[in-house]
């Protein structure tokens, strides 16, 4: 085991990185960190400069030789790296406003990571995390790669399945809010339940829930229908879930299944919010400029409370829970995202899915959980579908794949609509589709 540890971090510059920061300072004293590069593209340059400073702050106060490094030069933070993690927005939040705002001109749900808008998320997003793989393949052939950049499913399933990085995992702080949801509606510590988690990134379920070893699944659906509040997500409209179909449903899903089972409400909500507000990129981008204003002020060290309005709340717990449990082989449960490997029946063995693992030096361990409930399994399958296209039209630049995936997306509702959104889409984000622009 090394004694000391080399991290770079692709996206540096972004608003999360204090959560970041914190985490390791948390877990020096097992996780002894000697370099964390922050890295960045020169667009990138002022956040990763401001964000940068804070960091330094942060490592200064706690009293940890963590050295910051902060560069726009990815060879030199990958060179020697023992982890990577990468929280990186191709087109910044400007190509999130046109992922949301488009859909809603054809009555569509606009969303980063669901529907057409995670659709051009990936096409943007796949190409540039392949050459970051390639780039590791040279650099620091024995890193751990942790990705957090959405969608995290498909850009783990694009890794698994067109590069030659095995070391992969894919993280999202949703599960740990679902668990920490949990725990306060059954108003006990999260030490003390384990809840069995399956299915896809952004389209998960609590399967089960156990309080000291005893199943209590059907107490926590019952809170959850009499309490109005639910269990959701910052960046996602809490409307409620119908009682009836909760209970029948019989597992806690993730907020982002709103979508699928509400999507007439959801489209509604969205649209009263943008004539509001703005799209939720506009929300994010004044709340980040508010963050980076905090970040300047030279007396702060520390992570400010207002970054929990941001939406990544726990995202510390997860990545560096996760670097913390490979590095000393914990052997400890977390949910993430890796390879099935037979752990949910009825996938491909081959696909990223995002379940409970046992962590290890060797990576994630996924525990079976056997096949999904059937009122859920053809939703999973079919967006398991539209990853799978949708990532092989990222790597090929090839039009009519993209169609199809736009087509089978369950949130789009015809293939005319499709054509059309495949059209205006691509157009408005050619600057970072080069491969579909031959």
């Amino acid at each position: 085991m090394k004694k000391s540890l080399k991290i770079a971090t692709i996206g540096g510059g972004s608003s999360y990185t204090p959560e970041l920061i914190e985490g390791f300072i948390n877990r020096y004293d097992e996780l002894p960190i000697s370099e964390l590069w922050l890295v960045d593209v020169e667009e990138g340059r002022e956040k990763l400069e401001i964000v940068g400073a804070l960091a330094k702050r942060m490592v200064e106060k706690a009293g940890v030789p963590i050295q910051i490094h902060l560069t726009m030069d990815r060879e030199a933070a990958l060179k020697d790296a023992d982890f990577v993690t990468t929280q990186f927005r191709v087109g910044r939040l400007e190509a999130r406003m046109l992922d949301e705002s488009i859909p809603l001109k054809y009555d569509v749900i606009g969303q980063e990571t669901n529907g057409p808008g995670g659709l051009f998320k990936g096409l943007r997003t796949i190409p540039v995390i392949l050459d970051i793989c390639r780039d590791i393949e040279r650099l620091c052939p024995d890193a751990w790669l942790v990705n957090f950049t959405n969608p995290a499913g498909m850009v783990t399933e694009a890794v698994l399945r067109y590069s030659n990085i095995t070391k992969v995992v894919g993280l999202c702080n949703g599960p740990i809010g679902i668990e920490k949801g949990i725990a306060k509606e059954l108003g006990v510590d999260t030490s003390r339940i384990y809840v069995e988690f399956a299915g896809l990134n952004h389209m998960v379920f609590a399967k089960n829930v156990y309080l000291d070893g005893k199943n209590v699944t059907s107490t926590v659906m019952e809170k959850m229908t009499k309490n109005e509040d639910g269990i959701s997500l910052k960046n996602i409209a809490d409307v409620g879930w119908d009682p009836l179909f909760l209970n029948t449903l019989g597992m806690v899903p993730i907020g982002y299944l709103r979508y699928y089972y509400q999507t007439a409400i959801m489209l509604a909500e969205q649209k009263a919010a943008v004539a509001k507000e703005g799209t939720r990129a506009e929300v994010v981008k004044r709340v980040e400029t508010e963050l980076f204003e905090l970040y300047k002020n030279l007396d702060l060290a520390e992570k400010p409370k207002q970054l929990e309005q941001r939406g990544g709340a726990y995202y510390s717990e997860a990545a560096c829970n996760l670097i913390h449990s490979i590095y000393n082989d914990k052997r400890d449960i977390q949910t993430v995202n890796t390879r099935n490997n037979g752990a949910v029946a009825g996938i491909d063995p081959d696909s990223a899915v995002e379940v409970n693992c046992v962590i290890t030096r060797q990576g994630p361990i996924p525990l079976t959980t056997g096949p999904l409930p059937i009122a859920v399994n053809g939703l999973v399958q079919s967006i398991k579908s539209f990853e799978r296209l949708a990532a092989e039209a990222a790597v090929t630049g090839d039009y009519n794949t993209a169609l199809l995936a736009m087509t089978i997306n369950p949130l789009v509702p015809s293939d005319a609509i499709a054509h059309q959104l495949l059209d205006e889409l691509l157009e408005a984000h050619q600057a970072y589709l080069p491969q579909f622009n031959k």
